[in-house]
């Protein structure tokens, strides 16, 4: 016997998470243009302190000749002096000439102290414009430096958007900036050429693999509408057709994922009402057989994308809801609603207890939770994973969290 072919690995899980919360103080976390304006800013600040300080220390050094005074008075008689600013030398006839000229250097060291403190407070003043002046400027200047990274960045968010056909096409002086845009440039063609090369083997296999599986569920659909075949060729019939029917299933998941994983760039206004309504319709029979209860309030939430995926999203939810359900007295709750500006479907379902560290392996592809998801009639093990990339295709996202009790509950998050 053929050994069985390994599973395919599944993609790296990315290491963003659209889920994670704002900082509690964006503003602790500057741009790089106020970093680099504060760079320049201090920069100037701390070199006109130092420029200052040393003009002040010059000036003081200048100004000060020692504790003698420039001239006093070694002789003299009915010496008449008057100062505004020296109101002590003005009574100079009661003074001995060694008051009077104590008083005249006490004068001096005062006015060159004033001299000094003039000087300070002006050119602090000085700097401090020049300062404010310096912090604006950088913060120009910074802005000029940066501008071609918020051209690369605005290309870069175009891109995300699916359209692959932008460039930067930066001008300007061979530079590390120029070097870093040519190189973007270069990876968005590559990245281009991938993607066209996918959607056309994705055309190609679409015809390629659903052709003989048609001919085969025809074949053998003709094969059995025949009144006298064997009991035994009827059986094999009917078992060959299941496993045709499965092998389509197979075919058109995977299909579907990899038109998914890419953005979705018509959209329409799609009621997520409307779509988780249609899906519980097309799932309602089989939850009677079941005898699982669907129920839940399903309030308008509009969002744009595309119609058809996004009821795969809630097709394939309440499907799982109600395959993967308890026995007796199982319900399914399908609610849609905006909350906090995003419009969300929520799935609930009673069920078998799920750990928490298995829910993120139910999102990779072929992936199913121990045995209770291995049998035949219960899909081919791509229906979460086709949510979540009909969900990211749509710049949304899909989380799921286990029950108290069993079950899941599955959110889906999208952007109106």
């Amino acid at each position: 016997m053929a050994a069985t072919p390994a599973p395919p690995q599944a993609p790296p899980k990315p290491t963003w998470d659209p889920r994670r919360p704002e900082p509690p103080f964006p503003w602790l976390r500057p741009t790089i243009r106020i970093r680099l304006t504060l760079l320049y800013g201090g920069m100037f600040l701390i070199a006109g302190i130092l420029l200052l300080l040393i003009i002040y220390l010059l000036a003081a050094q200048a100004l000060n000749t020692g504790n003698r005074p420039l001239f006093k008075i070694v002789d003299g008689t009915a010496i008449r002096v008057a100062s505004e600013n020296c109101p002590a030398v003005n009574n100079a006839s009661n003074l001995s000439l060694a008051e009077f000229n104590a008083a005249i250097s006490a004068c001096i060291d005062h006015q060159r102290q004033e001299a000094l403190d003039s000087l300070l407070s002006r050119s602090l003043l000085a700097l401090l414009g020049l300062a404010v002046i310096a912090f604006a400027f950088g913060y120009a200047m910074a802005g000029r430096v940066l501008a071609p990274l918020g051209r690369i960045t605005r290309t870069a968010r175009a891109v995300a958007g699916s359209d692959l056909s932008r460039r930067i096409e930066l001008d300007g002086p061979d530079d590390e900036l120029k070097e870093l845009a040519d190189t973007f440039d270069d990876m968005l063609e590559r990245l281009q050429r991938a993607f066209t090369a996918q959607q056309r083997f994705v055309g190609n296999a679409s015809h390629e693999l659903r052709t003989p599986l048609a001919i085969n569920r025809t074949l053998l659909e003709v094969q059995l509408s025949d009144p006298n075949a064997p009991v035994e060729v009827q059986q094999l019939g009917k078992t060959l057709l299941a496993t045709n029917e499965r092998s389509e299933q197979l075919v058109e998941g995977l299909l579907l994922l990899a038109r998914s994983d890419n953005q979705i760039v018509e959209r329409k206004p799609v009621d997520l009402a409307e779509v988780a309504t249609q899906a519980i319709d097309q799932v309602h029979a089989e939850a009677q057989a079941k005898g699982v209860e669907i129920r839940g309030e399903r309030k308008p939430a509009v969002v744009q994308g595309n119609g058809v995926l996004l009821e795969r999203i809630a097709l394939n939810l309440v499907q799982n809801a109600v395959r993967y359900n308890i026995a007796e007295n199982g319900w399914v709750e399908v609610v849609t609603d905006i909350q906090h500006g995003q419009a969300v479907l929520v799935v609930t379902n009673t069920g078998p207890v799920v750990p928490a560290y298995e829910v993120d392996n139910l999102f990779e592809p072929f992936r199913r939770l121990r045995t209770e998801r291995t049998g035949s009639d219960k899909g081919v093990g791509l229906g979460l994973s086709i949510a979540r990339s009909v969900a990211r295709a749509h710049g949304g996202y899909i989380t799921a969290q286990p029950r108290e009790g069993g079950g899941l509950v599955m959110r889906v998050t999208l952007p109106v």
